[in-house]
C-alpha cells in the first residue's frame, strides 16, 4: 500500500506548524514542512491573537507541505471568534491571558453555583474559560453584532472550508458543553445571559468536515477532517501507551496531568481538587489538571534575552534541590512580564531563598513544577481510582532531560519520555483512521507509535524523603 501524505495543522500558544505526515500500516514518519510565530497583539489595553497572521501562516504551511489527502486541525483551547450573519470576523479574538476576565470567574460561578458548573461541565475552576470570557464580554457591540461563535480550531477549518461546527473535544473546554449528554449545555447558556444560538452544530473527531475551498487553490484538494482540535485531544492520542495504566503530561507551555477513562469523575472531592473533566478521542475522557508548565521559564528566557536553555539547565542541574521553591500555579505568574522577578518576590514572600543566578532561577522553576506534577499525579489516582505504573510526558517538555529526570524522583513512578510531537503524531493518526488507512481502537493507533517513535525511560531515583519535604513546604497533600 502506498504511504497517505497528510497535514496536521498544530497551532500552539507560542508558534505554529504544518507537519507532514506519511502513513501506512506499521509506518508513521513525521516532518515539518513549515513553522511560524504565534505573537499576541496588545490594541488599546486589550491582548488579541493575531489570528489573519496565522491563518496567513496555515495556508503557507500548507502550499509547502505539497499535496495531501487531508488536513486536521488542533490548537490551543477556550478562546474563540464571533463572526456576522455574513461570515466575516468580527474583530481579532481576545487572547485568554487578557485582564477583561479578572474578577469575573468567581461572579458567574456565584450565580450560576459552581456545584452545578462542575456537575454539568466537570471542568475545573480557570478564570479564563470561554464563560468566563463571555460573560465579560455581555454588552460589547461585537458580541451583541455577532451570529456565530466558532473556537480558534473551528475557525481556521471555516476559512479551508466554509463549513460551521464545533469539535467536541475543544467544545468540552468552554464550561458551556454538558459533559454526560454530550450535548451544549444550552439552560447553563440561558441563566448565564449567553445567547444559545451563537454555537454551531457539534462534531466528533474522525469526521470529514469537507474540502478545501477551491478559491484557496491548495494542491491535491484535500480535505479537512475533524482531529481532537484541542490540542492535549489529540497529544492523549499520541502517547504510546501499552495499557490504560498510565498517566501523561502533556507539557509545554502549560503540563497537563491526568490519566485517560471512560466516565467522568463529577465527584466534590474531585471539583475541590480543581479537577478537569475534557472530552477525548473515542469518547474518552481526558480527567486532568492544568499546571502552569514551562510558561515560567519560556518568560524567564524572554526576560534574560538568552535562548540558550541547554547551557542553563546543565547548570541547574548543578544547583542545590529545594533551595527555592514556588507554586507555580500561583496566579501572579498567568500573565507576560519579569518572571525571573515575580519568582523572586514569591521566595521572598514564603520566607525562603532568593535565587541569586538565572541556573538557580531555572532550578526553582524546574523543582517546582516537577512537584506540581508529582501532586496532580498522585491526586488523578486518589480522585478516579485508577493506579498508575507509569508517567508518559510527551509534548516539548520530553527534551527536558533535568524535568523529566525530576518528574520521575518527585513522582516515584518510571517517566517514559516521548514523543515531542505527540500531538501532531495523534492529530495524523484520527486522520489517517477516518480516511481509512489504518483502523482499529486507540491502543492499536498507540501501538503504530510504540513501534515508530523513539521513547526514552528515567527510572526513579534520590530521596523520596526530601520530595515529601518540599511538598509540604508549599502546603501541599502528599
Amino acid at each position: 500500500m502506498t504511504a497517505v501524505r497528510l497535514a496536521a495543522v498544530d497551532v500552539g500558544a507560542s508558534s505554529g506548524r504544518v507537519m507532514l505526515a506519511r502513513v501506512e500500516p506499521g509506518m508513521l514518519e513525521l516532518t515539518e514542512a513549515h513553522r511560524f510565530r504565534n505573537e499576541p497583539v496588545r490594541v488599546a489595553g486589550t491582548l488579541h491573537w493575531d489570528v489573519l497572521a496565522l491563518h496567513r501562516g496555515v495556508l503557507e504551511g500548507l502550499r509547502a507541505a505539497g499535496p495531501v489527502a487531508g488536513i486536521g486541525i488542533d490548537t490551543w483551547a477556550v478562546d474563540y471568534g464571533l463572526l456576522d450573519a455574513t461570515g466575516a470576523l468580527l474583530g481579532n479574538p481576545v487572547h485568554y491571558r487578557d485582564g477583561r476576565t479578572e474578577g469575573v470567574s468567581d461572579r458567574v460561578a456565584k450565580q450560576l453555583g459552581p456545584e452545578r458548573l462542575y456537575a454539568t461541565t466537570g471542568l475545573q475552576h480557570l478564570p479564563f474559560n470561554t464563560l468566563y470570557q463571555l460573560a465579560a464580554a455581555a454588552g460589547t457591540p461585537q458580541l451583541e453584532a455577532a451570529h456565530r461563535l466558532l473556537l480558534i480550531p473551528d475557525l481556521i477549518a471555516y476559512w479551508l472550508t466554509g463549513e460551521v461546527g464545533a469539535e467536541v473535544t475543544n467544545a468540552s473546554t468552554t464550561q458551556l458543553y454538558d459533559l454526560r449528554r454530550r450535548a451544549w449545555a444550552t439552560d447553563l447558556m440561558t441563566d448565564a445571559g449567553i445567547r444559545s444560538e451563537l454555537f454551531p452544530p457539534l462534531r466528533e473527531p474522525g469526521t470529514r468536515i469537507g474540502p478545501v475551498l477551491p478559491a484557496l487553490d491548495l494542491p491535491g484538494s484535500p480535505d479537512v477532517v475533524a482531529v481532537g482540535s484541542h490540542d492535549t485531544a489529540s497529544a492523549v492520542v499520541g502517547v504510546p501507551a501499552a495499557d490504560r495504566h498510565f498517566a501523561y503530561i502533556s507539557c509545554g507551555t502549560w503540563s497537563l496531568v491526568g490519566v485517560e477513562l471512560d466516565a467522568p469523575v463529577l465527584s466534590e472531592p474531585s471539583r475541590r481538587a480543581n479537577f478537569t473533566n475534557e472530552s477525548g478521542v473515542d469518547g474518552t475522557i481526558r480527567y486532568l489538571r492544568n499546571v502552569m508548565g514551562l510558561w515560567p521559564l519560556q518568560e524567564s528566557l524572554r526576560t534574560w534575552g538568552t535562548t540558550d536553555l541547554t547551557a542553563l539547565l546543565r547548570q541547574a542541574a548543578e544547583e542545590p534541590a529545594f533551595r527555592s521553591v514556588v507554586d507555580p500555579d500561583d496566579p501572579t505568574f498567568l500573565p507576560p512580564g519579569d518572571m525571573p522577578a515575580r519568582i523572586a518576590d514569591a521566595c521572598r514572600r514564603a520566607g525562603g531563598p532568593v535565587p541569586d543566578s538565572p541556573a538557580a532561577t531555572v532550578r526553582c522553576i524546574l523543582d517546582s513544577l516537577a512537584l506540581a506534577h508529582r501532586r496532580a499525579v498522585r491526586q488523578a489516582q486518589r480522585l478516579s481510582g485508577r493506579h498508575v505504573d507509569a508517567v508518559h510526558v510527551v509534548g516539548g517538555g520530553a527534551r527536558n532531560d533535568l524535568l523529566c529526570q525530576l518528574t520521575a524522583d518527585a513522582c516515584e513512578l518510571p517517566v517514559l519520555a516521548g514523543p515531542v510531537e505527540a500531538t501532531a503524531l495523534g492529530n495524523a493518526l484520527v486522520q489517517a483512521r477516518a480516511l481509512g488507512v489504518i483502523g482499529g481502537d486507540l491502543a492499536s493507533l498507540r501501538s503504530v507509535l510504540r513501534q515508530t517513535q523513539q521513547i526514552v525511560r528515567y527510572e526513579p531515583r534520590g530521596d523520596t524523603a526530601a520530595w515529601r519535604a518540599a511538598a509540604r513546604r508549599l502546603g501541599r497533600d502528599d
